[in-house]
């Protein structure tokens, strides 16, 4: 609870203070009301008394009653208003939070369980706050103020308040104790639903395609089930609260009457009988007040299991150590010669595993064009993430302008890239909002147009326009299309390094061809790092650096590596002719 109000202004806490003071003002007006109801019965039943007086008292009832019911539409309005803002800037930190993430922090987190978490767990907590803040607030104050009243006014009747409430926070502990463990697995079940969902929606052309719909289905009833019967032993369990309540009130009343007449038959004139019967109206009207305060916090109660659950699962994204820590540099030396160096790097994704990279060593200059080639899984689209510092290496260091990489603000770092990862990944929106993603403000028509071109997608930009829709994930466009927007996206950029991760595959090779010799005369002040598995697409690079199994197997132009390197030409021989390799 301490993250709410920790995201609390100084116009929240001012909110906060007047609900409290109204809050405050509804219980004392509450509070009279059984005080004058009390008058009212001894004037009715005392001779003398007139209409008039009658009346006034009756009055001053109404005049609480009416005050109490516009203050609550007051306390409504002022505590959900506090709520809202709280929770949405809730919602902002987790957001901000994950998008800090690194690749590395991200698998202590499944995806389905930071949507969960940012959405349906921020939900819950808001829908308690919008009603807690006034109940949790009014049940305490009407408790103490109403015992109090009782015991100033005749103390033979407050034991019997002491027992009822003793007794009502002791059912409340226990239900607690039962289900809060159940709502903190209800989460997680939850968070394994949403996965479900989502993988098949994800996958949903692969679950038609092999005839997967009833293992889905299957898959999607048992944790259907289980998330039924976590929710039915919680909501069972606090339903007990209901008739619980209703028994206590039951049991007050009885014992009320029971004391009073006791108290009747033993005094000695109608008068102080009288008093007694005024104070069992009292007494009755207070402890009912009390127990329905208590009432209303069982909704809370039963909400409460879930909202502390949520809470600790948002302050665990929230205070959650990053793995990568930002730099303090903004730039580096634009003098140095080198742009990137790799010094010794070796990397593993976690703890323990075999490295994927090992003992990495290559220098590139600036202006160059270096390719990596390998078999799959040698590691070479894993030097990319590690430039893009995506993860940090175990062992060595990246140099990029001379300077450590872990020195740059990541900021700073990604403003030098531009990246085309292997899978095109396109927004909703339309061609612009894609190609100038996250520069939308300040378009230059001229800049579009030369990514376009530069990208080989001028055919197809053409016909749909720059305005042209782009559904979410690029459903609507082809491999290739997707592939060459995600191209003029890095070229828009203009970045002084670029790094093309296999993604010339998606395309023919004539595309291929003409794009690279497009890629060298645009962009010739500019490094490129292209990451591939077609020998026609790495062979005019400045130097080539084959890969195998996470080591530097050989580094070279592709005529050196045709004579000096067995893995190169193999690889070389397995794609080309004896004619395009110069043999005949």
């Amino acid at each position: 609870m301490s993250r709410v109000f920790k995201s609390f202004t100084k116009k929240e806490w001012m909110l906060l203070a007047i609900t409290v003071g109204f809050v405050i003002i509804q219980v004392l007006l509450d509070l009279k009301i059984p005080a004058y109801m009390s008058e009212v019965t001894i004037l009715v039943q005392t001779a003398g008394s007139t209409m008039t007086e009658i009346l006034t008292v009756g009055g001053y009832m109404l005049f609480c009653s009416i005050s109490s019911l516009l203050i609550t539409f007051l306390t409504g309005f002022c505590a959900a208003k506090v709520a809202t803002k709280a929770c949405m800037k809730m919602r902002g930190d987790i957001y901000k939070k994950i998008n800090s993430f690194s690749m590395a922090d991200m698998t202590n987190f499944s995806t389905a369980s930071l949507i969960t978490r940012t959405t349906n767990d921020i939900t819950q907590i808001q829908m308690t706050l919008c009603m807690g803040f006034v109940i949790l607030i009014r049940a305490p104050f009407m408790c103490l103020f109403a015992i109090n009243k009782i015991s100033t006014n005749n103390p033979s009747f407050s034991l019997i308040a002491i027992v009822a409430v003793v007794l009502f926070l002791c059912v409340i502990g226990i239900l607690l104790a039962l289900t809060i463990p159940k709502s903190r697995k209800l989460q997680k079940i939850i968070d394994s639903l949403n996965t479900v969902i989502r993988e098949h929606l994800t996958g949903v052309r692969v679950v038609r395609a092999y005839n997967a719909e009833v293992y889905h289905e299957e898959k999607f009833e048992k944790t259907n089930q289980d998330v039924a019967q976590t929710n039915s032993f919680v909501n069972a369990t606090m339903a007990f609260l209901n008739p619980f309540m209703s028994s206590l009130m039951s049991a007050i009343t009885l014992a009320v009457y029971w004391i009073g007449a006791a108290l009747i038959s033993e005094s000695g004139s109608a008068d102080a009988a009288l008093i007694i019967f005024s104070d069992m109206v009292v007494f009755s009207s207070y402890s009912i007040m009390i127990i329905l305060s208590f009432m209303v916090l069982t909704v809370i109660f039963m909400m409460l299991p879930r909202t502390l659950v949520a809470l600790s699962r948002i302050d665990e994204v929230i205070t959650f150590n990053n793995k990568i820590k930002d730099g303090t540099e903004v730039s580096g030396d634009t003098a140095f010669p080198v742009a990137i160096e790799f010094k010794n790097v070796s990397f593993s994704y976690a703890d323990g595993d075999e490295k994927v990279l090992d003992s990495i060593s290559f220098c590139i200059k600036k202006g160059e064009t270096a390719a990596f080639i390998g078999a799959t899984g040698s590691g070479k689209s894993t030097i990319a993430k590690l430039i893009l510092r995506y993860y940090d290496v175990d062992e060595g260091e990246i140099l990029i302008d001379g300077i450590n990489i872990k020195a740059y603000t990541q900021h700073a770092l990604r403003e030098k890239l531009g990246f085309v990862s292997q899978t095109a990944v396109l927004f909703n929106g339309d061609i612009t909002s894609n190609i100038a993603f996250g520069m939308e403000e300040n378009v230059s028509k001229d800049r579009l147009d030369k990514a376009v071109e530069i990208a080989q997608a001028t055919d197809f930009v053409d016909k749909i326009g720059l305005d042209g829709r782009v559904s979410q994930g690029g459903l609507n466009l082809s491999g290739g299309q997707k592939q060459r927007v995600s191209i003029a996206r890095a070229l828009y950029k203009n970045a002084e390094l670029y790094i093309f991760d296999d993604c010339f595959s998606a395309l023919d090779y004539r595309t291929d061809r003409m794009l690279r010799e497009k890629l060298a005369t645009e962009t010739k002040g500019a490094t490129k790092l292209i990451v591939a598995q077609r020998i026609s697409t790495v062979k005019d690079a400045n130097q080539i650096i084959v890969i195998d199994q996470g080591r530097v197997a050989g580094i070279g132009t592709h005529t050196d590596l045709l004579l000096q390197n067995e893995l190169y030409r193999e690889i070389a021989e397995s794609q080309l002719s004896k004619e395009e390799l110069g043999y005949a």
